[in-house]
């Protein structure tokens, strides 16, 4: 059996919080081992270190490559989030919060596994989820979804719904990129900034400015 690995951005002794940074990628007809170097994961090491600079050494900022590729039913990605909150308490120490930053498949783990005692706050980049998934209970935590308008892979209206169930129970803002598809490559610099931005804010308590500060503000439908 394969098993999931952190790869770390920043790592400071004494951290006030932690990120973990969560990968996509399709699944493959046999199970097959993450690469450092597949696309889906070098997709997120730009978001990992705009992340880390944002935070100026105050957070822990960690990629999570999974156990396997895609969405494994016995053994899902969400299970490896929670392998990876058990990894940080024996680091950085317990009662630290946490931020989940994902994309695609990585953004479905990051709003399922929410609901983790350590977990604050979540992004989800993009996300590939189905229109029923928001059906849950994530009061206290604070939730961005960033949706390009043009993806084509996953769905924005399917990840639109699960931000209207969100609400019932937590603080969640989306925001539409005008223009974003999947890979996030056209717009890449505002993805990269809204995830740091949102992680900084909810785990430090930084004033964020632009987008992010309105969503925080309550602004639940932004366009951008």
């Amino acid at each position: 059996m394969t098993h999931a690995r952190l790869i770390d951005t920043a790592a400071p002794k004494a951290p006030r919080g932690v990120v973990l940074v969560l990968h996509g990628g399709a699944a493959r007809r046999e199970a097959a081992r993450v690469s450092p170097t597949q696309l889906s994961v070098l997709r997120m090491v730009p978001i990992a270190s705009r992340i880390a600079r944002a935070a100026k050494g105050e957070l822990a900022v960690q990629r999570l490559l999974n156990s396997t590729r895609g969405w494994d039913a016995q053994h899902t990605p969400v299970d490896d989030v929670r392998w990876a909150l058990g990894q940080a308490v024996d680091r950085f120490g317990p009662d630290l919060p946490v931020c989940l930053v994902g994309h695609s498949l990585g953004g479905r783990a990051a709003l399922l596994a929410a609901g983790e005692g350590s977990v604050v706050s979540a992004v989800a980049l993009n996300p590939w989820v189905y229109a029923n998934e928001g059906r849950r209970d994530l009061t206290g935590r604070r939730v961005l979804i960033v949706h390009g308008a043009d993806d084509r892979i996953a769905r924005p209206t399917n990840s639109a719904a699960v931000a209207r169930d969100l609400s019932r129970t937590a603080d969640v803002g989306y925001v539409t990129v005008e223009g974003g598809k999947h890979a996030m490559l056209g717009r890449r610099s505002l993805f990269d900034g809204l995830a740091a931005d949102f992680a900084t804010a909810t785990l430090l308590g930084r004033d964020p400015g632009g987008v992010v500060a309105r969503v925080l503000d309550g602004e639940a439908w932004v366009a951008v």
